[in-house]
């Protein structure tokens, strides 16, 4: 899909209204640090930093076809305790997402509960009940999901085994595709015999393995996979989801179709599969061809996984990920002050150590390469800030730079150490500074840490500065001497 094509989908799903029902859950994600383990047990220390919660399982599709642009009707089941109540708190918040939730007094909330330290899980605690929705509480979400499926172009089954969906529960989503509404299951059933005449049933590799008892490595594996689980279920297709190799789709009667993966930097996998799964739908519901369903979904599902805990795609971050993966390597890194500034506040949100470098960086040298690597050992992440044309000239006086500001800004992105270059005209990157709230602000070792622009904005949200010892013999001025044979 060109970006036109993806331009031309995202206008038409606005305002599709689809149906998400299923297991609902509320995902914890505490961030701290470790740097030493328990003296008690071989175990690490977390010191606590700060904590988010979002919707999870059918939440989370819901989340993710509201944040696309459509709207999501969400049908489920929680328990009557606090985490059910911050889910409905959750929903209420979301605009474009409505709630039929089901409150059984008698089972917790399920909660997921992630523990974090430098971008890595660490342990993952699970409250909940899996036993199925007793009569009662089964017919109310079975009527839920009726309700919910009016006017839907399509309903999204998550079936997470946590006891919402019932046979009962499946056979009212079965009823509205019999009116003609999309029916798509996300399923951890090791039978998908069991959703009956589905359109689309959406397993990983791992669960596509399980239901089959085939191995789901290789594309023929896949293929052979893929054959055995249409065999052995009355649905129509399958989409198997496959992590960095894409996804695969076999249509019953028409073969399978391979969907290769891009090349991604995956930072946390949580809720992957729910944003492919509301992609999917979403699409799919607005009457879009499957083809391009299935490349919107694996778009979508691509660029979660670089963002923190249980994320969502909008249609802004799929426009960008489509230029970027047009881009060379080293342009996908340059960026306006504006986009300097959310890719700082998303690495933060990632738990990720923020670096923060300034200079011109005129003539690339020795000296320069060393300065940045050590810059960026002190971080995860490592932006530089270059003086634009005018500002260098300021600076330096005329004949500089030496090189333009592209030229100079596209070297320093071809470095790997370097994660984001962005440019400013003014004499200081202290705006800049103030954008990107840095962890680490690093300048060379020729200054004191009182000199540094911005070191007291640093150090006032709780950052550090950091001097790099520099190169001897090594700078921009006396590499210009050596080639004009003037003495400095």
């Amino acid at each position: 899909m060109d970006l036109a094509g993806l331009q031309k989908l995202l206008d038409a799903i606005v305002g599709a209204r689809v149906a998400c029902v299923g297991d609902v859950m509320v995902d914890r994600f505490v961030y701290g640090d470790v740097s030493r383990t328990s003296p008690e047990a071989p175990v690490p220390v977390l010191a606590l930093g700060r904590e988010t919660a979002m919707l999870g399982g059918a939440g989370n599709v819901a989340r993710n076809v509201a944040a696309l642009g459509g709207k999501a009707a969400l049908a489920g089941l929680i328990g009557d305790d606090g985490a059910g109540k911050e889910a409905l708190r959750m929903i209420s918040a979301e605009a474009g997402l409505e709630s039929h939730l089901v409150t059984d007094a008698h089972r917790p909330t399920t909660v997921k509960t992630r523990y974090v330290a430098s971008g890595q899980q660490l342990l993952r605690v699970d409250s909940e009940d899996a036993s199925p929705a007793v009569r009662d509480t089964e017919g109310k979400i079975a009527a839920s999901a009726r309700y919910a499926a009016e006017g839907a172009g399509a309903i999204l089954l998550s079936d997470y085994g946590k006891g919402a969906v019932t046979q009962k529960v499946i056979e009212a989503c079965l009823d509205a595709r019999a009116r003609g509404v999309v029916l798509i299951v996300d399923s951890k059933a090791r039978s998908f015999a069991r959703y009956g005449a589905a359109d689309i049933v959406k397993p990983n590799a791992s669960e596509l393995a399980r239901a089959t008892d085939m191995p789901t490595d290789t594309d023929e594996e896949v293929e052979a996979a893929l054959a055995r689980a249409l065999d052995l279920s009355r649905c129509k297709a399958v989409l198997v989801t496959r992590a960095a190799k894409g996804m695969s789709l076999a249509v019953r009667g028409q073969g399978v179709t391979h969907y290769p993966g891009r090349p991604r930097e995956v930072f946390d996998v949580s809720g992957a599969g729910d944003t492919a799964l509301a992609a999917l739908g979403l699409a799919l519901a607005a009457g879009q061809a499957m083809d391009d369903a299935v490349s919107f979904a694996l778009l979508a599902s691509g660029v979660v996984v670089g963002k923190a805990g249980t994320a969502t795609a909008t249609p802004r971050d799929l426009v960008e990920a489509e230029i970027a993966a047009h881009m060379a390597p080293a342009e996908a890194k340059l960026a306006s002050p504006a986009q300097m500034a959310q890719q700082a506040a998303e690495w933060r949100q990632q738990g990720l150590k923020v670096g923060f470098t300034n200079g011109c960086f005129d003539i690339l040298h020795k000296g320069h390469v060393a300065y940045l690597a050590q810059a960026r050992a002190w971080c995860d992440r490592l932006i530089v800030a270059v003086n634009s044309d005018s500002s260098v000239r300021a600076l330096k006086g005329e004949g500089r730079p030496v090189n333009d500001l592209e030229s100079r800004a596209m070297v320093l992105a071809g470095l790997a150490g370097v994660d984001l270059v962005t440019a400013f005209d003014e004499d200081t990157p202290l705006k800049l500074i103030e954008a990107a709230r840095p962890d680490v602000l690093i300048k060379g070792a020729d200054y004191t840490v009182e000199g540094v622009v911005g070191h007291e904005l640093v150090q006032g949200w709780g950052g550090e500065v950091k001097l790099a010892p520099l190169v001897d013999g090594y700078s921009t001025t006396a590499a210009i001497a050596r080639m004009t044979g003037k003495e400095i």
